[in-house]
């Protein structure tokens, strides 16, 4: 670098690199292929294709070890029929040695032990072969076998700018390899969501219709038969019609919760005060018989999200602050504001409230405070409500009032996108 000058700046030429450094500039090459794929096949052939392209071999093979570690097997052939040359024990000839060994290995065809390879490869052409060890990470995966029917000159530095391709090559490899199983497990993991959907859903439907059936059954045997039956029967009977209607609604709910996991999101514009106009409709007679009133923002704006799921988000919070808000309840105030990154959505009420220390527990599945006993609820509410702000890149969370009463939050991402 001049003295005189604080920095320098080049612009980057692969043209001018390979005028300055042909070396160099073949690494760049062959680098920029490997990191273009991550199928297996791809980087063996492209790389065995490179190989003949930039140097003067008639061929290239890339042998991988199997996962006994005791053979290698052909992967990539170029420039020569590989008919005798697919499978290779660890050990055997020159592949199998620099496996081994973990060592470049090259010879003259003619000088070869193995008369018989050597008539082999003689009678393709070749005259010298070269074996390059591929090694990643310090582990051995493979071989790569270079062939040539003239005579090449071996430095030093073309055996150590081999051997710098042969680990290019072997990480590329890797990289596939962890790429290849990612995909497998995803795919493993996509058919246990299938399978666990279709239980779910095949449960619900069979638990739903006998607990239908028997709540249908104990009601007629009261309508029937509840001239004859004592007190404690017609008890037995009315026990019997609470807890069916208890389990159909429990499985209703388990239902919304998996389809709030696994529903198709539909993603569009939204106004906020239409929705909370139709909040306040679907709740006023509710409001009405227990003198509430549900405060509602001047909100003018619009977001994109899944209309049913903003719906049941707001839905759910006003129906937990009516069911836990208490007797004293008298007032639930919808909220809505942005930053940056989120549209917030709130809604407070004036009730009994949330103690700090349960503000992250109430939002897991079928938790509920020992303050909800008698209170009709499977605990899913609001875990229903954490899984859509999820699924809407979002987050859910509580702060108790200062004197009464909570507030609950639900951000949605404003990076949505959707058809």
């Amino acid at each position: 670098m001049s003295l005189n000058k604080r920095y320098i700046s080049i612009d980057f030429s692969k043209n001018n690199l390979l005028e300055r450094n042909k070396g160099l500039s073949i690494i760049l090459d062959i680098s920029n292929f490997l990191s273009s794929s991550q199928k297996l096949d791809d980087i063996l052939n492209g790389a065995a294709f490179k190989m003949l392209e930039h140097f003067e071999f008639d061929a290239c093979r890339i042998y991988l070890l199997d996962k006994s570690g005791r053979h290698l097997h052909l992967s990539a052939c170029r420039g020569t029929d590989p008919g005798g040359l697919e499978y290779v024990e660890l050990g055997e000839g020159f592949t199998g040695k620099a496996a081994s060994t973990r060592s470049f290995i090259a010879q003259h065809v003619s000088e070869l032990e193995d008369k018989q390879r050597a008539t082999l490869l003689a009678n393709k052409g070749f005259k010298i072969i070269m074996c390059v060890p591929l090694i990643a990470v310090g582990q051995v995966v493979g071989v790569m076998n270079l062939a040539s029917g003239k005579l090449i000159k071996l430095d030093q530095e073309m055996i150590d700018f081999l051997e710098v391709i042969g680990n290019q090559v072997s990480v590329a490899v890797k990289n596939a390899w962890l790429y290849e199983n990612i995909l497998k497990k995803k795919d493993k993991l996509s058919e246990s969501k299938k399978m666990i959907e279709f239980f779910a859903y095949s449960t619900f439907h069979d638990l739903k219709g006998p607990a239908i059936a028997i709540h249908g059954i104990s009601k007629l045997l009261i309508k029937k038969y509840g001239h004859i039956l004592n007190d404690k029967g017609r008890g037995y009977c009315e026990k019997i019609q609470k807890t069916s209607e208890q389990i159909v609604t429990l499985v209703e709910r388990i239902n919304i919760y998996v389809q709030a996991k696994v529903a198709p999101l539909n993603m569009e514009d939204l106004k906020i005060g239409e929705i909370f106009n139709e909040l306040k409709d679907e709740f006023s007679s509710v409001l009405d018989s227990r003198h509430i009133k549900l405060v509602e923002p001047g909100a003018d704006s619009v977001i994109r999200a899944d209309r049913l799921s903003v719906t049941r988000i707001l839905r759910n919070l006003v129906d937990n602050a009516l069911k836990y808000g208490g007797d004293k309840l008298s007032e639930i105030r919808l909220g809505y504001r942005e930053d940056k990154d989120f549209h917030i959505f709130s809604v407070s009420d004036d009730g009994v409230g949330i103690k700090k220390d349960q503000c992250e527990k109430i939002f897991q599945i079928y938790q509920r405070e020992k303050t909800s006993k008698g209170i009709a609820g499977a605990g899913l509410g609001l875990a229903v409500v954490k899984e859509l702000a999820k699924r809407h890149e979002g987050n859910v969370w509580a702060e108790p009032g200062e004197e009464k009463g909570a507030t609950f939050y639900v951000a949605i991402s404003k990076k949505l996108q959707g058809k």
